[in-house]
Order: C-alpha cells, then structure tokens, then sequence
C-alpha cells in the first residue's frame, strides 16, 4: 500500500482509549440454501464442483473431498484452489483455464451441464470467453465477498458464505438425500471423467539435447513426494508446471496467482521455508524471474534457510516471446550473451552458478535429461549438509511453446501428446491411448 507524504504526516483525531477492533465477519449458508443448492446438483445430469482459493483459506479442503466422495461429483480445482483434492484421487477432474488447465479438465467442463463453484472468483483465464464457458450450463457460486457473486457473469443461484460453512451444510443436506434414497449415483459420470483423463495426458519424456522443460517437471513428480511444496510466479515455467506437476495438499503450491510480480518466487520461498521449516520446499523459477531478486539468495544463506530452486533457464521472457508470435515478432525478449566469463555457459548469458555461489548458496548446473534427477538428489543432499539454498539450473532449449489458447475449445497444442505410460511416466493415472482429440484443442 502506497501512501502519499501528506497523508503518511498528517494528524487525526482517534481516541485509543474507546477503539475496538470490528468484529470480523464470516457469512454462513442457510440451510435453505443448501437444499436449494443440492437440489439443483441433484437434478444435473453431469455436474462438476469448481473448488477455488477461498476453500484454503477456510481450511476446508477435507470437507471438499468429504462433500465430493459422499455426492460423486468430480471437482475441477483452480490454480489458487490447486491441493483441495489431491491429484490422484479419483474424482479430481483436472484444471481448466487457459493456460494453467489440463486437456481432459477443459474437455469435462464442456461436457458438464451444472457447475458448482465453491470459493472461485471465475479469473479470466479460467473461463477465457464467458459465453463458451457458460453456455449450456447452469451455475450455482459460493463465495465470502458478496460483490464477487455475479461480478464475471450472473449465476443462476448465488450465496454469500465461508467456503467451510458452505461445505458443512452441504454435507449434512446431501447425507439427508443419500438417507432417503433420493442422491443421485455418479457412478457413469465419474467413469467418463477418469476415462477422459487417460486419454488426454501431455507427453513429458523427451530426452532431446538442450532440454525440453517438460522432462524438468517429470524429474521434479519423481523427485518429490507429495508432501512437498512448491512455490513459484508467473511465465512459461509456472504455466507449464501447473499443466504438469503434482500437488495433492492445500497449501502445498504457493502462487502469486493472476497478479505478475516477477521475482517473487525467490523471496516468496524463503518465506515457506521460514514457516514450515522441516518442509521440502522446491521454488521454480525461469530465468529473468530468478535475476530479478537474485540477491535475496544471501538472506537464505545468512540465516540458514535452506530449499531448493529449480532453474529452467531458456535465455528468454519466454511468454512474452510466445505472445509476439501472434504478430510474426521476435522482439528484445532475449536473455542470451556470450559471457566471457562463463564460456561453459554456451552463451546463455549470466552465470547464475557462479552468482549463486558469491551470494553464500550451492548450485549445479545441468545440461542433459539424464542428469537432472541425480542433480535434484544431490541438491537435497546439499541443502541438508550446508542449511542453505541450492539452485538446479536446467540449460533448456530455446524456444519451447507451451499448450494455451484464447478459448477453453480451442486450446492449442504444440508438442505431441502421450500415448503411453512411457511418453508420461510420472501421471497419476494409466495412460490409454486416444483414437481422437480431447479437449477441442489443436
């Protein structure tokens, strides 16, 4: 918050002796809306939930899962409400959006006719065009802040609550329906969203020289086991990552969200790091998000906080240089110098390494897929001796243009995707190969 001088000096009249705090307020679903609520669910023929940010922030992650087991409902999460359901659990049905959205997640949104958003501001890169987002479906919208209730576009049923709250008479409403017979079985809907799932995996094995970031994330699900957090920004590298990582808790990935603070990873995980201190905590940055406060790597070696930060270095802005390739541009978005330094660098610009190392931290650098799982190991072994950060720079290619597009139908696909359990190793489903398309993407 930005305060001008006059304002920062000037004098009010307050009298401390009378003040007293206002009463934080927490709106709580009726259960007249919960039934109401239900009973649209209960009449859709394919309903899905969308579980957004506000369920972490009520700490209500175990009631989503609760309500979604006990109704059979399949919860889309968002990219703040990523960790609500785990990633492997059986009714989650993938992310939509996009950019940070799944194949088989937007593919099931337009299959669906009734969605439940439950803590969820619908972002614009969620819903991309409201009209193709909306059409053929019907909406209920739960959330805290009465202004956010129709702010993107009118719900047909909108209630002002905690996400907790809502979650809690809902469970009690939907157990009163399952005691009288009268909850509808999923169990064919469910069906075809998992079914989908295996049909509309991304490829991630590539063992292409310089590498392709996609093996990067693969190397990080194996790497880490999923009480692992992760913390990263904005750019190619968070996208890509949210298309492509695991999280299977709330709290478990940290992001900035749709604001675009570069460099905030740096300094955002040492703050994890500070607050979970016997936390695994895996930072991922590209490169000019990782230049921006690279400095702060000295806070973490002063005070011994030690995480690891994966660096997928393309010598790029690398989604500002994919936007440009809209207008046949290529323009100042280039990183790259032969550093007469580094010339180990192979003109890739700033050694980060030896950067590393002058501000008191470790750091290795990798230049072929085969290494990059034995430099993560041997970074948690580095972090664990020295109580420090240490940086994994991945040398990647290039140019590397990841999924997105400017409608959920009409995602763009630019890599080949996976037709076995080889071309994805670490998905959390059993890959089946797809005879077609999903996802309307190209």
């Amino acid at each position: 918050i930005d305060l001008p001088v006059d304002v920062q000096v000037a004098e009010i009249e307050f009298d401390i002796a009378t003040y007293e705090p206002l009463v934080v307020h927490r709106p709580a679903a009726t259960r007249a809306q919960a039934r109401k609520a239900i009973e649209m669910l209960n009449a859709a023929e394919r309903p899905l939930i969308v579980a957004g940010g506000g369920i972490v922030n009520a700490d209500a992650a175990a009631l989503l899962v609760e309500f979604a087991e006990l109704t059979g409902v399949p919860v889309v999460p968002t990219l703040m409400g990523w960790g609500t359901i785990p990633d492997d659990h059986h009714l989650h049905a993938g992310m939509v959006g996009l950019q940070t959205s799944h194949r088989y997640g937007n593919a099931t949104m337009l299959e669906s006719d009734f969605v439940l958003g439950i803590g969820n501001r619908w972002a614009n890169r969620h819903t991309g065009g409201v009209e193709t987002y909306t059409q053929g479906r019907t909406f209920v919208h739960v959330d805290i802040e009465p202004t956010q209730i129709g702010r993107v576009f009118a719900p047909d049923f909108g209630i002002t609550s905690d996400a907790g709250a809502a979650l809690k008479v809902f469970i009690e409403v939907a157990r009163e329906h399952a005691a009288a017979g009268t909850l509808r079985d999923r169990a064919d809907w469910s069906a075809q969203v998992r079914a989908r799932k295996q049909l509309g995996q991304r490829k991630t094995h590539f063992d292409n020289v310089p590498i392709k970031p996609q093996r990067v994330y693969e190397e990080m699900n194996r790497a880490f086991g999923p009480d692992v957090r992760y913390v990263s920004t904005i750019g190619l590298s968070q996208i890509q990552a949210s298309q492509l990582l695991h999280v299977y808790k709330p709290r478990h990935w940290i992001n900035a969200g749709q604001a675009g603070p570069l460099g905030w990873t740096l300094p955002a995980a040492l703050g994890v790091a500070t607050a979970d201190p016997d936390a695994t905590v895996v930072a991922l940055s590209g490169d000019y998000d990782f230049q921006f406060l690279i400095e702060e790597l000295a806070v973490g070696a002063q005070f011994n906080i030690p995480y690891i930060h994966v660096l997928v270095n393309n010598s790029y802005l690398g989604l500002i240089r994919q936007a440009q390739r809209n207008f046949s541009m290529d323009y100042y978005v280039q990183l790259d110098f032969d550093n007469i330094n580094s010339p180990e660098v192979g003109g890739y610009g700033v050694d980060h390494v030896k950067v590393a190392e002058g501000l008191g931290c470790k750091a290795i650098r990798v230049f072929e897929p085969d290494r990059i799982g034995q430099a993560l190991e041997d970074a948690k072994k580095l972090m664990a001796e020295h109580r420090v950060p240490v940086v994994v720079e991945c040398i990647l290619e290039r140019v590397t243009n990841v999924s997105m597009g400017l409608e959920i139908d009409n995602i763009v696909e630019f890599e080949e995707l996976a037709l076995s359990a080889a071309d994805a190793p670490t998905a959390t489903v059993a890959i089946e190969p797809s005879p077609e398309p999903v996802g309307g993407g190209r």
